[in-house]
């Protein structure tokens, strides 16, 4: 018997909760200054659903830098705001939902 997901009741192979969070998550896409004057891209606001990590590695391979997820917000080397935004609408996240800054 096929498992079943405890928000909206579908089986795990049909469940929508990835795609509804995805189109309800407002995100923040903002410049940050390290140490000896390194910029790095932060990524806020993107739900456990969306797999955070999953978009971790999108992210990053696609703008060919590095990275990681620290508590949940994605940390992008170098300056990525416009780039990011591209690739997010891309992965099915709304336009009018992400912030950059």
């Amino acid at each position: 018997m096929a498992d079943i997901c405890n928000k909206c009741g579908l089986p795990n192979e049909l469940c929508i909760c990835g795609t509804i969070s995805r189109e309800e998550a407002k995100i923040r896409v903002y410049l940050d200054k390290r140490r000896y004057g390194k910029k790095m891209t932060i990524v806020e606001g993107i739900e456990k659903e969306s797999d955070p990590a999953k978009i971790t590695k999108i992210l990053k391979s696609k703008l060919a830098c590095g990275g990681t997820l620290k508590g949940g917000r994605i940390e992008l080397q170098g300056e990525h705001r416009e780039k990011v935004k591209k690739i997010l609408i891309k992965n099915g996240f709304a336009d009018e939902k992400i912030e950059v800054e």
